[in-house]
């Protein structure tokens, strides 16, 4: 059993106020417990992060010392933002261990989550955190053992820096996450009366885009719930955000439909998609009608799954 809570739904920046408080506002942040074995996982420390850790003090900190594991999709700021405001790290017994990429080789997962914790932007310097506190630097993965039975697998989506998909088992249940991503697409020229058209590079680019999509596809075939970027429509994708690595929620569906996902979270919602629109939209996308026998839904903070 793996019980799965959603603190943070949002893409790119909080979003607080009237027409974000039944979806929330805040940025990527989700927990995974696993009771059985007495483990907590935290994917994102977005600004969602901070709700969780004022959670984990009323709850956690009174049966014992907080020990907990971060995983990073990847390190846009939306992403980390709330890493210096979850106060579990300013205690001393607190242990921590975060894992993740960086793009760039020079700079360790320390350097590019921690640098956000120097006085010119915040007033607590990362050396002056009183928790054990490790960093381990993730690439992509087939199977790695986190004991007590937990396996995690990653593998790279498409966005703008090096991103992490996770995929954790736990006996009967995976979850799944794929974001922030869009999907693979041809960077060749396709038009046959462009100038600088190749009909070979043209068709090599087709069957390698298909091929990538296939691949994430296969990375969470069967997936008991699998959280997938969904940020923008179609329409609005196709408008003028194509490249910005994000998925058209009609493109996200199709392709957990593809791989027998059991039920599919939207995420990453638009920091300008109020909670009224985010209502119209279910009644479009998240259809039984159409879905079934997947189960799609919008994500909510606050809201509990257990698989």
């Amino acid at each position: 059993m793996i019980k799965v809570k959603f603190w943070g739904v949002r893409g790119s920046i909080p979003c607080p106020g009237p027409k974000t408080m039944k979806y929330g506002g805040n940025t990527a942040c989700i927990e995974l417990r696993f009771p059985e074995v007495n483990r907590q996982v935290i994917i994102d420390a977005g600004s969602g992060i901070r709700e969780l850790a004022d959670y984990m003090l009323a709850n956690d900190l009174p049966k014992g010392p907080i020990v907990t594991e971060i995983y990073l999709s990847h390190t846009h700021w939306d992403h980390i933002m709330g890493f210096p405001f979850f106060v579990p790290m300013y205690i001393p017994s607190t242990r921590i261990r975060v894992f993740g990429p960086v793009t760039y080789e020079d700079d360790p997962l320390e350097v590019v989550v921690g640098g956000q914790m120097k006085y010119r932007y915040f007033p607590v310097n990362m050396g002056e955190l009183a928790s054990s506190i490790e960093y381990h630097r993730l690439k992509e993965e087939p199977l790695i053992d986190l004991g007590d039975g937990i396996t995690l697998s990653t593998t790279i989506i498409n966005h703008p820096i090096l991103t992490l998909g996770y995929r954790f088992s736990f006996r009967n249940s995976v979850f799944c996450t794929a974001y922030d991503t869009e999907p693979y697409r041809n960077l060749f020229i396709t038009d046959p009366d462009h100038p600088d058209y190749d009909e070979l590079m043209a068709q090599e680019g087709e069957e390698v885009a298909r091929e990538q999509n296939q691949v994430l596809e296969r990375f969470f075939q069967g997936a008991d719930l699998l959280v997938h970027d969904a940020q923008y429509t179609r329409a609005e994708y196709e408008q003028n955000k194509v490249g910005w690595g994000h998925t058209p929620i009609e493109d996200a569906v199709a392709a957990a439909r593809r791989a027998g996902v059991k039920q599919l979270a939207l995420f990453h919602h638009d920091p300008v998609r109020t909670d009224d629109q985010l209502d119209a939209m279910a009644l479009t996308y998240c259809d039984p009608a159409l879905t079934a026998p997947m189960q799609v839904f919008f994500a909510r903070e606050g809201q509990e799954i257990v698989i």
